[in-house]
Order: C-alpha cells, then structure tokens, then sequence
C-alpha cells in the first residue's frame, strides 16, 4: 500500500491504496463518490467516466497510480455553483431512463462541449460512441446536447481544469 495524493472536485485528497487498484475504486470505495458508476469493468461501456485534467477518462482502467498528481473531476464536482448546464439540459431533455449511465454520459458530453462548444451530430456521435445506454436514449442523449451547446454548455464550471466561465461572463 503506497499514499496517492490527487485533486478531486478542487480539494487535494490523500489516499492510501494498492497502485494498481482503479481510480473508480478509490473514488466510490475510499472516497465516497458513488455518482461515477461501475459498468464493466474494462473501459467499454463508459458508466465509470470523470475528467483528468478536463478529458474524459474511464476511471475503471486507470490504476490509482496514474491519477496521482491529477486533477480529477466526478460527477459531483462537475457544476460548482449548482447544476453544469449540460445536466440543466439532460433534466430539461428528459435524457435518462433508468439513469445508470447518464453520470457517464453527462461527463463525456461536458468534456465534448469544452473542447467543441457547437457540435455537429456526428461530433456528437463519435465522442459518444463509447458510452452505452441500455435503455437506448441516445436520441434525447443527442438533443440535451445540443441544448446544453445553445445555451453554453462549455460555460459550466470543471473544476478540474479550473475554469469559471460563468463567473468570468458575469463579471466582464
């Protein structure tokens, strides 16, 4: 057992754990974030998603060990004044089903609008691609989407990559 020390939702955190176990581990089990689900195991499905410094990563295939150092961002910490205008437009869309992915979703989508704020359907397609919906809302997935692009989806707040656009456009 080695101590990791790694930034989660903006708050170093220190944890004490095998290099090998899965950050999506340390998150649920060590630090008690259980918005990120455990889908598969292996990084397929796309349930276990948070953001490194600000890219959507499968935290089932990333060894704590990798993570040390990073700046991690959940499901949790994804807004930091209320919601990220991606999970307004996912309520507003009525994107979830069951919901079991849509933690998952919802963090790949931010990730796809920070880097592409007004995404074609085939940008949103292929950043998408590997997350699965059992359910199959992948329609109303899309149309949150781009609700959340219109109304400046990249504007919500990820803590990890340090960024407050709302603050910045209130205060400009």
């Amino acid at each position: 057992m080695s101590q990791y020390t790694l930034e989660v939702n903006g708050e170093p955190r220190t944890v004490e754990a095998d290099g090998e176990m899965p950050l999506l581990w340390v998150l649920r089990d060590v630090l008690e974030y259980t918005g990120t689900k455990y889908g598969c195991g292996i990084g397929m499905c796309g349930a276990c998603t948070v953001h490194m410094n600000g890219e959507a990563i499968r935290s089932c295939a990333t060894p704590i060990s990798t993570a040390a150092g990073q700046k991690i961002v959940t499901i949790e910490g994804l807004g930091a004044h209320g919601l990220h205008a991606v999970q307004k437009a996912w309520i507003a869309e009525q994107a979830p089903q069951c919901g079991y992915c849509q933690s998952g979703q919802i963090m790949a989508a931010a990730a796809l609008l920070a880097k592409t704020p007004h995404p074609t359907d085939a940008e949103i397609d292929d950043a998408m691609a590997g997350n699965i919906c059992r359910c199959g809302t992948y329609f109303r997935i899309r149309k949150a989407i781009h609700r959340a692009a219109r109304s400046g989806g990249a504007a919500g707040s990820d803590r990890a990559a340090g960024v407050d656009r709302a603050a910045q456009e209130m205060s400009a």
